[in-house]
């Protein structure tokens, strides 16, 4: 297959690069913000770039897919051990609204830190960051095992929400640095899909382990106990394994790492490797949709931690054991992922982003209405069937509204900080979630699903807003030059440091 060129012409005072020139822009790309310039004649061959983009895939989805497995079920396994006989709450004496104070502590240090962990990320390389992240929140996890009232679980629960604040958004600017714009919303997807993985298996492992009969601790301690130790565990392997970036990976031959860093300048990133100044990343925050974004985020977040966290007890209304109710939780996350891997795939293959986000929210709203409107007790299949679209609609907009912003900030310090912030302020709406399912309005939580719902509505809304504006601007730039009908992905990256700033700028939908 003939090699194709960048998405721009190249200059022909520019002279072709060679292997040994190649070597020293990749050794400079590892200490300076060295731009290689998007009209300089270098090729892509299609064969070598998918050799390239498979070795990524092999070397980082299953590990990146296994840290977040852990992280999501050191964050939601409360929900199981509430679930068991003798459970959290009767072994630790909880009374009243303690164990929704539990959940809620989670996201006040969770939202506090992230924005700063998210920088440490960017400046030390998340390859780094993550695994230490990663063996505190283990770490911490492996304490519960230990502990006898309110107070002891409340502080690890404190420090918990810190460890694992940055987590997910150090994730999504850590594939950015590996895939391109129209490549990153499966990986996404199949990193996040070990969400709805865990969810399931900490169902089975909890069904497992609460048949633990007469043992040392309490069933509910064994779970803490195998998750924390197997945290921390992976996280030693990690540090080790993960590489610092896709052109100083040292799995690569020189020629591979050029091409890496040559990729990411064309269609990622503005300046490879930038160095992280904070000031200028704070800018992002001059930018309307930026603040739009925002919204979504938390609209997002009350549906994806009210499914996240209660999605045992939204199954135990159905009338099950609790060892069956557990069990039961399996079959929705399951069908959650395999629906998340669908629409990304669906998105990258269309480079649409939007339509996507708001169809997930659609079945959360969808779900919620039908569970609160129905006669549960009379309705078991229906009322199941309404706890599979709740997950359907929380996975997939939590990954494409990543994505969608993105894939419109091409400065990798910016891109960071938003996701810093973005992120945790859907995950602060864990605060809302855990206080609006409450256990004198069990077992039909009502006011829960009606709120839950109206946040689902309310994002739907303002994604379906979003991308006619965006349709809209991007309409309004292409007649204020000349006519000419520009795509997104014709604008090579390193042309939209300014992003809407810029005349050349095209909104990636």
């Amino acid at each position: 297959m003939a090699p194709t060129t960048s998405t721009t012409q190249p200059d022909p005072e520019h002279k072709s690069l060679d292997l040994a020139t190649a070597e020293k822009l990749t050794s400079q790309s590892a200490h300076s913000s060295l731009s290689i310039p998007a009209t300089s004649p270098l090729t892509i061959d299609p064969k070598a770039e998918r050799s390239l983009v498979w070795k990524f895939d092999l070397r980082l989805l299953p590990v990146l897919a296994v840290m977040y497995l852990f992280n999501s079920l050191d964050k939601s396994n409360l929900g199981n051990a509430k679930t068991a006989k003798p459970g959290l709450e009767s072994s630790l004496g909880l009374v009243g609204n303690q164990y929704n104070i539990l959940l809620s502590v989670f996201f006040v240090p969770y939202v506090l830190t992230a924005p700063f962990l998210g920088i440490l990320g960017k400046r030390y390389g998340p390859s780094r960051v993550l695994p230490c992240m990663m063996f505190c929140f283990g770490a911490f996890t492996l304490l519960v095992v230990c502990v006898r009232n309110f107070g002891g679980i409340m502080a690890l629960r404190w420090f918990l929400g810190m460890s694992e604040s940055a987590f997910f958004p150090l994730v999504i600017y850590y594939q950015t640095m590996f895939y391109r714009r129209g490549e990153l919303a499966r990986r996404l997807a199949i990193f996040y899909a070990a969400q709805s993985i865990a969810s399931a298996f900490g169902g089975l492992l909890a069904f497992g382990v609460f048949q633990i009969k007469g043992g040392a601790i309490a069933s509910w301690r064994y779970l803490f106990a195998i998750e924390g130790g197997g945290t921390v565990l992976f996280s030693i392997f990690a540090f080790w394994y993960l590489p610092r970036s896709a052109s100083e990976a040292r799995f690569l031959p020189p020629e591979e790492k050029e091409l890496a860093y040559r990729r990411m300048a064309i269609d990622s990133s503005s300046v490879v490797n930038e160095k992280l100044d904070v000031r200028d990343s704070l800018k992002i925050f001059r930018q309307p949709t930026s603040w739009l974004i925002l919204a979504i985020e938390i609209c997002l977040g009350v549906p994806l931690q009210s499914v996240t966290l209660f999605l045992p007890q939204i199954v135990a209304r159905l009338g099950y054991s609790p060892t069956k109710t557990n069990l039961y939780t399996v079959a929705p996350n399951v069908s959650g992922a395999v629906v998340l891997l669908l629409l990304a795939f669906a998105s990258d293959y269309t480079r649409l982003r939007f339509p996507f986000v708001a169809l997930g929210f659609l079945f959360t709203f969808i779900g919620m209405v039908i569970y609160a409107a129905i006669d549960v007790e009379h309705q078991l299949h229906v009322a199941y069937f309404a706890s599979f679209m709740m997950t359907w609609g929380t996975s997939a907009p939590s990954v494409l509204l990543d994505v969608l912003y993105n894939n419109n900030v091409a400065h990798e310090g910016r891109r960071v900080v938003l996701t810093s912030v973005g992120v945790p302020v859907a995950n602060m709406m864990g605060v809302v979630s855990s206080n609006i399912f409450l256990n004198r309005d069990a077992p039909k939580y009502i006011p829960a699903l009606a709120t839950t719902a109206a946040f689902g509505a309310t994002g739907f809304v303002l994604t379906v807003g979003f991308g006619a504006y965006m349709m809209w601007d991007n309409r309004r730039r292409d007649a204020r030059q000349g006519g000419v009908r520009v795509k997104a992905t014709e604008v090579p990256t390193e042309k939209l440091r300014d992003g809407p700033d810029s005349p050349d700028f095209r909104w990636c939908l």
